[in-house]
């Protein structure tokens, strides 16, 4: 996993404990931004990512529409015939190691064993785990869970501000973070609350 210093220069240092991603731990995100948390870890990450969504679901996800996070040619994507056939491909790819994160897209709670292994996987092979999970579906297992929203600013105009809310830590504290993504650098800068 990337961790250049440069970055960890421009985000706020209780940040930097948690994001980026814990490797060989398995993570959740949920909110309407939740992708987005997605895209900027996968971005963060050196070699292949990996991005399981359950066919019959209506939104695909365009590799392209993230080139201003990573570049596409990195991304393997698969769409699955269900939540089954998804936790056993993420099982497998995560304990195989050699991606640089996998993000599961889940539609129902994971259970306890579910998790479980997923955790396993990820500590045998080494990679990290992101699963996008629906508001108040979180596992047990996760190491941290993560609540992504836009952050609407009506004095800057910023459409890419968001609150990054880390509502679980198994290993450090918890903390919200307002940031924005730039896209030009490919870097996730912390942003001051108004009047500071």
């Amino acid at each position: 996993m990337r961790r250049s210093g440069d970055m960890f220069g421009v985000m706020s240092r209780n940040l930097s404990t948690s994001f980026p991603l814990r490797p060989a731990r398995v993570h959740e995100a949920y909110g309407s931004a939740a992708p987005v948390l997605a895209a900027v870890a996968c971005g963060q990450v050196e070699g292949s990512l990996f991005w399981i969504t359950e066919n019959w679901l209506p939104e695909r996800l365009n590799p392209l529409g993230l080139s201003t996070f990573l570049d596409p040619a990195r991304l393997l994507t698969a769409r699955t015939g269900s939540q089954i056939d998804s936790l056993a491909i993420a099982e497998e790819t995560l304990r195989d190691g050699s991606l640089g994160l996998v993000v599961l897209e889940t539609t129902r709670p994971l259970n306890l064993r579910e998790g479980r292994r997923l955790q396993l996987a990820a500590k045998a092979g080494g990679t990290p785990g992101l699963c996008i999970i629906p508001e108040g579906m979180g596992s047990n297992a996760a190491e941290t869970r993560w609540k992504a929203e836009p952050l609407p600013s009506l004095e800057s105009r910023d459409s890419t501000l968001m609150r990054w809310n880390l509502k679980k830590n198994k290993s450090g504290t918890l903390g919200a973070w307002d940031v924005r993504w730039d896209a030009e650098t490919r870097r996730l800068h912390v942003v001051s609350p108004a009047g500071e």
